[in-house]
């Protein structure tokens, strides 16, 4: 079984690569962004995809997007999603077409290297594998408030942005870098649902929302 990785943590990457290796997979292409993978996918038409939901440039939805069109361009290519936490929105987007060949673990699951590795068989023949913790949330949190679905350390920075403080302003008070602010906030507008707009007015509708206007 012929396999491509897409995940932007170099760590994870190699450690993805090792563990399908010693499964008896060959990793054809192994990438830290989403267009580098579709490019993989349409010179080596692997039996399987390995991707992160959130890579360069934006950290948004880049795995979502490239799983979507690999099951559009390659329907034979089975897609293993991988996600740091759970993406509601996204899980529900994905599974509303078809499932055969699709799997959506948390990245928790590659710790468990024969429960990874069953799923990842379990995808790439054809069939679904689905993280417990996917399945809980999508039943529990139907009809949750999005706010919930936020990390203690992304409300306090909602709440700066509320202040109406700058990147630079909130990563001076949480004693963080920028960029760190800067995938937070890439996170909460995500996790909040927020529709696609210019990254300002996004930003006014997150403020909005925590404020309960």
């Amino acid at each position: 079984m012929r396999a491509v990785i897409a995940e932007d943590s170099v760590l994870l990457r190699v450690g993805l690569v090792k563990v399908l290796e010693a499964a008896g997979f060959e990793v054809v292409a192994e990438t830290g962004d989403a267009e580098a993978v579709l490019a993989a996918a349409r010179l080596h038409e692997p039996d399987l995809a390995v991707l992160d939901v959130r890579m360069p440039p934006s950290f948004t939805d880049e795995g979502v997007r490239a799983a979507l069109a690999l099951r559009a361009s390659h329907p034979a290519t089975a897609v293993l999603l991988l996600s740091q936490y759970v993406e509601e929105r996204y899980a529900t987007d994905l599974l509303t077409g078809e499932t055969a060949g699709f799997g959506y673990l948390l990245k928790q699951r590659v710790a468990d290297v024969e429960e990874f590795i069953d799923a990842v068989r379990r995808v790439a023949a054809g069939g679904t594998a689905l993280d417990p913790q996917v399945v809980s949330q999508l039943l529990t949190r139907r009809h949750s408030d999005p706010l919930d679905r936020l990390t203690p350390r992304e409300r306090e920075v909602l709440a700066s942005m509320a202040e109406g403080r700058s990147n630079a302003g909130i990563a001076e008070q949480l004693v963080v870098s920028e960029s760190a602010v800067a995938k937070h906030i890439n996170n909460i507008l995500a996790k909040l649902d927020l529709p696609k707009a210019e990254a300002d007015h996004r930003r006014v509708l997150a403020v909005l929302r925590f404020l309960g206007v």
